[in-house]
């Protein structure tokens, strides 16, 4: 019972670099195009093109969420926000290098704005449940936003204080949602990436609070 209760604890807590595990130096191998949209899954995102990362519980159904969306050219899904460098799937979930699921998504701002894609990102989770989102228990499961851009990172804030307004009007808790500029993004392993589209059936923990956002009219355009 010790051995289990200690392994929830650092699965609930972020590690500090002396706990981490050690990681690699090299990558680990991924898949080399996307399963959907065609595009070569390491592709730069293209000029006046942006790009965005998304944590909101497990990746899989989150990155389904965004390749769907149109305006959006690239989805990955990936490691992101921790210390191990090039961390695995099974080191990333014992909680020892501190990376949260996230999908990366490269859109065409001509065809989608920033303010819808985080309108999805607040109405599809619940971004109030701390280190967890629904059963999937553990820091890897934690809400997040890394941003590219200062301007990015300043309209994300904007929704997060729009949004928390509204849940809050609803009754619900305080957002936990982490935002900041975004670190270095790890590329999950092949079988992870486009991962309901080669399983159809497959796990799908996406739960909104069913409040709506409405965008700040700053973010708007």
């Amino acid at each position: 019972m010790f051995f289990l209760a200690d392994m929830l604890n650092k699965k609930l807590h972020l590690p500090k670099p002396g706990e981490a595990l050690p990681g690699r130096a090299k990558p680990i191998a991924t898949a080399s195009r996307h399963a959907v949209l065609k595009q070569p899954l390491k592709s730069s995102a293209p000029d006046g093109f942006g790009t965005i990362y998304f944590g909101m519980g497990c990746f899989w159904g989150a990155e389904r969420l965004f390749w769907q969306t149109p305006g959006v050219w690239l989805t990955a899904s990936g490691y992101q926000g921790g210390i191990t460098p090039n961390p695995t799937y099974q080191e990333t979930v014992t909680g020892l290098t501190g990376h949260v699921e996230v999908v990366k998504v490269i859109f065409d701002p001509a065809r989608v704005s920033l303010s819808e894609l985080l309108k999805i990102f607040w109405e599809s989770h619940d971004p109030t449940q701390g280190m967890r989102q629904g059963n999937d228990v553990g820091t890897t499961y934690r809400s997040a936003v890394y941003a590219t851009t200062e301007a990015q990172l300043a309209e994300v804030h904007a929704s997060r204080d729009a949004y928390q307004a509204a849940l809050s009007r609803a009754g619900h808790d305080r957002i936990t949602t982490e935002i900041a500029m975004a670190p270095e993004f790890y590329y999950a392993e092949d079988y992870h990436q486009q991962y309901l589209h080669k399983n159809p059936n497959g796990y799908c923990g996406l739960r909104g609070t069913g409040v709506a956002c409405a965008v700040p009219a700053q973010a708007a355009g």
